[in-house]
């Protein structure tokens, strides 16, 4: 059976009367990943500020050709529904200032930088590390990415 690539990686065969090929998905369904501290408690009933509290959920966003910036972009918003908020789903972004200035993939390795013209990725270690990881952890849900660091360095520092 012959099939055509689409943007977002899938095939899409050739259909209908005059057997042309169907069209190719407008929009794709990705993880954002919020945090839940109800999932993130140690033996104490303590919250252990680590990545066992993450909480997927999931939205749908256009094909473009820059799928990781577009999901990243779309967790800084932290919009989360009522149901989610009702599900002990929680995060601190949007944090006022931050935004991704652009996002660089090379050989699994993304690098995303940032700009936090107010200094509000800074904080405590928990804080800043459910930051980071709810940001790392919507990133590497794409397969080309293994790693994930940021810019400037001095980005989600306690």
């Amino acid at each position: 059976m012959e099939a055509k690539l689409c943007p977002d990686g899938s095939y899409v065969g050739r259909t209908g009367p005059k057997c042309e090929f169907a069209a190719c998905p407008e929009t794709r369904t990705i993880n954002l990943y919020y945090y839940n501290s109800d999932l993130d408690k140690d033996e104490s009933g303590n919250i252990a500020c680590g990545r066992n509290g993450l909480a997927p959920v999931e939205r749908e966003i256009p094909i473009t050709q820059t799928p990781i910036q577009n999901t990243i972009k779309l967790l800084l918003l932290g919009e989360l529904t009522e149901e989610e908020r009702a599900r002990g789903i929680d995060t601190e972004y949007p944090l006022e200032g931050l935004s991704l200035k652009g996002a660089l993939l090379k050989d699994g390795i993304l690098t995303l930088e940032f700009d936090d013209a107010k200094n509000k990725t800074v904080g405590g270690s928990c804080r800043v590390g459910i930051l980071w990881f709810q940001i790392e952890a919507t990133a590497k849900q794409f397969p080309e990415v293994r790693q994930v660091r940021f810019l400037p360095e001095e980005i989600f520092q306690p």
